[in-house]
């Protein structure tokens, strides 16, 4: 039989996402586009959290470090590969670094986070990045000792740390700083610890 006109079907009663009970209108909690009565709600909330601590404690830093410095490894020898292969020097590679730097440290860590792996990614990721700007301007500057007949080789390591410095800032300019700003900026954002959104009202 037909619906007459005017007349307006009934709303389905709203449901918990989890148990299913009928909610009442003071039993009705929204949280990620569903809705949950307040007992589901609060057991789903405590277990979120517990899984977000969880994620910050008990880390193995000697496998996370292992793993930053592999990633930054990786990083700098992309940077210089592509140096070596195609003779230029495209600073947006170096972004990678704090991206593999990230990466690195968290798989190796089983998937934690926290400020102590951001500030182990930071550093290890700066000291890459330092690391591969001597080796793509050691390729330069080589070239050019090689192009003039001079027998003169930089090698790495590097013999001093003046040497090392004084390679580091040739022609270091602006872009570098935005380049080095985005691996930090990287470096700092993968491993960062998960925040839980506030609670519902």
């Amino acid at each position: 039989m037909s619906e007459s006109p005017g007349t307006v079907a009934a709303s389905p009663p709203e449901t918990c996402a989890q148990c299913s009970k009928t909610l009442a209108p003071d039993d009705r909690v929204a949280s990620g586009g569903r809705l949950f009565c307040r007992s589901c709600y609060t057991s789903l909330r405590a277990e979120l959290e517990q899984a977000v601590t969880a994620l910050s404690s008990d880390i193995n830093y000697v496998n996370a470090a292992t793993g930053a410095v592999l990633g930054g490894a990786a990083g700098v020898l992309a940077w210089w590969g592509f140096t070596v292969l195609t003779h230029v020097a495209f600073g947006l590679i170096a972004v990678g670094i704090g991206v593999l730097v990230g990466l690195g440290a968290v798989r190796f860590s089983g998937g934690k986070r926290s400020v102590g792996l951001q500030a182990l990614c930071i550093g290890v990721s700066v000291v890459s990045f330092f690391c591969a700007t001597y080796l793509v301007n050691m390729t330069f500057i080589n070239r050019a000792f090689a192009a003039k007949g001079d027998p003169f080789r930089l090698g790495f390591p590097p013999a001093s740390v003046d040497q090392f410095l004084k390679v580091v800032t040739v022609d270091f300019g602006v872009m570098d700083f935005v380049f080095l700003a985005i691996v930090v900026y990287q470096a700092w954002k993968i491993p960062r610890p998960l925040r839980l959104p506030p609670a519902a009202a």
